[in-house]
């Protein structure tokens, strides 16, 4: 039987993951929840239903692979609920009836449990007219106020807090409000922000040239006098005319971005070009918002469906000179991960019929790697070093490999993903880098799956795990306390002890100063450029993103914060989230509290 050795997993388990409710007995065990999700997620398969259940509880066995959180909580149960952890929503029209329309359709998709990424940027710039109807716009910041008070009433009613993220392109007029709405501290409350930053816009702030702030002309009431240009606004496939409604030097509106989130730990940076050209259906959708942590760029009606690979426990002799990885075991993993993450597709119920049908027509996968920082430590690897990111490189191109030939494999048996243009895909940059063996067979027999590699937060199912490391985040640190909101509304503090260091010491290590071994290095004591860089590392071998938070210290000078986006720019990352401990965010973020409250993560 597995064993909970935290005792917060074990309340994880209870209050988010155990059915307890239903026709069926309550669950007794984590193992029964695992037995409950494999037979589920088998219950779609065409043929050998028992032996695919039996296979893919051996997968869940002892947090071998996690699934999202919403997939545990929901597959085989009787609830109507989604198993998709996010969503990113339809296009905003810039109507007030379709503004409503989306706001309904966020409503009842967070009320089945999947959190949302919204674009704004499609709303008209607060004070100017309408072409159709005269009327005065408020703005798209005020439109958010209106979805984060939908946000606040759900929890009210019980529902399941899902996180939003609500991004806004560098050259909307609205720009500057966006970026500075989080310095008050009751403003927005339930949505991450980012901003969508282009290349162009990254090539203004090098060159310290004027930045035009624009909007489509089509939207607007006519005017004479006023400058208009052929524009292709950040996150757009194309020009349009737009009116330039006034013009501002980039590198002070990226400072002003820089200084709000040096402050604020928010906005976020997005970097919509790089998304954008390293998308595998590039050549069918355009893509401008994320779900709320960010590894996962979607289209509109965009579904997130998500599950790692817990590399700590694929460490053979952890703690010794014989310390190695089972790599076999690594990749039989992967492949039955991705097999189990796309029926988890057919057996979701979904808030929308566009959900559904964007879900099913591209098929779009996360699988990723959790527990990284506690394998490093394991193998006797500091997390900022060549060979802890040579290791890192080497399972994700493990992963990679595995994932797209079980794809192949999978459209050979049940049929490729309905938007595969086989000629198209494989033109696109990230295809391109395939192993050329993959390509050829994805042109010979096609693929199931659009995208296949994410790397997500998971943060309460890494939790559930008995407190592994989050992602590929460090470990946050060897000890700290957790305080995690109850059923009444209330806090619950636990203690929690990384599991690498509770095997450590219940193998003779002392606890006393300075007797760590030199692996063991928690987040606050890498350098800045040591986050980054295991990120850029991993970023060319995943087709979706990376959830990945730099920690830097409150000292740092600014000039150096702001390079660090330059540098992640540079690097071709897909976007860059820092966190510096400041008086907004100390509440949220302290090493004694630990990141974040669980109900706000990704899982």
């Amino acid at each position: 039987m597995a064993r909970f050795e935290a005792e917060i997993s074990h309340y994880i388990w209870e209050t988010k993951y155990r059915r307890s409710d239903g026709p069926d007995p309550p669950e007794q065990s984590v193992e029964d929840s695992w037995r409950r999700v494999a037979a589920a997620l088998a219950s779609v398969e065409r043929r050998d239903r028992a032996l695919w259940a039996e296979r893919f509880t051996e997968n869940l066995t002892d947090f071998r692979f996690l699934p999202g959180g919403r997939i545990l909580a929901g597959a085989g149960t009787h609830r109507r609920v989604t198993l998709f952890n996010c969503f990113v929503m339809g296009t905003i029209a810039d109507d007030m009836a379709a503004i409503f329309d989306r706001l309904k359709e966020s409503a009842l998709t967070m009320q089945a449990g999947g959190g949302i990424g919204c674009d704004f940027s499609t709303l008209r710039p607060a004070g100017c007219v309408a072409r159709d109807c005269a009327t005065i716009a408020s703005g798209p910041v005020s439109f958010m106020r209106i979805w984060d008070s939908m946000c606040a009433t759900l929890l009210s009613t019980g529902s399941r807090r899902g996180a939003m993220m609500a991004t806004l392109r560098c050259d909307h007029p609205d720009i500057e409000a966006f970026v500075e709405a989080k310095r008050d501290p009751q403003e927005l409350r339930h949505f991450n922000l980012s901003v969508l930053v282009s290349d162009d816009f990254m090539r203004a702030v090098a060159d310290d040239a004027l930045w035009p702030l624009c909007f489509p002309d089509r939207a607007l009431a006519p005017e004479q006098g006023i400058e208009r240009l052929e524009y292709r606004c950040s996150g757009a496939a194309t020009a349009k005319p737009c009116r330039v409604f006034r013009r501002i030097r980039a590198r002070e509106l990226w400072h002003k971005i820089m200084r709000a989130t040096y402050d604020c730990a928010e906005p976020g940076v997005l970097f919509v070009d790089h998304i954008n050209r390293a998308n595998n259906l590039a050549y069918r959708e355009q893509i401008s918002a994320t779900n709320p942590c960010g590894e996962i760029p979607l289209p509109p009606f965009g579904a997130c469906n998500l599950g790692s690979v817990n590399l700590l426990q694929f460490v053979r002799a952890p703690l010794t000179p014989q310390a190695t990885l089972d790599w076999d075991g690594i990749a039989e993993c992967a492949a039955l991960g991705v097999r189990m993450l796309d029926n988890v597709i057919d057996l979701s119920r979904y808030p929308l019929p566009e959900l559904e049908r964007q879900a099913k027509g591209s098929r779009r996968l996360g699988l990723g790697i959790t527990g990284l920082a506690d394998a490093l430590i394991a193998l006797g690897l500091h997390y900022d070093s060549e060979e802890a990111r040579e290791l890192a490189v080497r399972v994700m191109t493990l992963l990679r490999d595995t994932a797209y030939r079980t794809s192949i494999a999978l459209a050979h048996e049940k049929g490729s993903f309905p938007q595969l243009d086989p000629t198209a895909f494989l033109q696109g940059a990230y295809a391109q880098t395939l192993p050329e063996d993959i390509r050829a067979e994805i042109a010979r027999q096609g693929l199931r799956n659009s995208h296949l590699l994410a790397i997500a937060p998971t943060g309460t199912i890494s939790l559930l795990a008995n407190g592994i490391s989050s992602g590929v985040e460090p470990v946050f640190a060897f000890h700290h306390r957790r305080r995690v909101v109850n059923e009444q509304g209330g806090w619950r503090t636990f203690e929690i002890e990384d599991p690498i260091h509770r095997l450590w010491r219940e193998r003779g290590g002392q606890a006393s100063a300075g007797a760590l071994p030199a692996a063991f290095v928690a987040a606050t004591e890498i350098a800045p450029r040591g986050h980054l860089r295991m990120e850029a590392a991993l970023q060319p071998l995943v087709d979706n993103a990376i959830s990945k938070t730099v920690n830097v210290p409150e000292e740092l000078p600014f000039e150096d914060f702001e390079g660090l986006y330059r540098e992640a720019h540079a690097l071709g990352l897909k976007g860059c989230t820092t966190f510096r401990p400041n008086p907004v965010t100390a509440a949220v973020l302290t090493p004694t509290s630990g990141c974040c409250d669980l109900d706000r993560e990704g899982e």
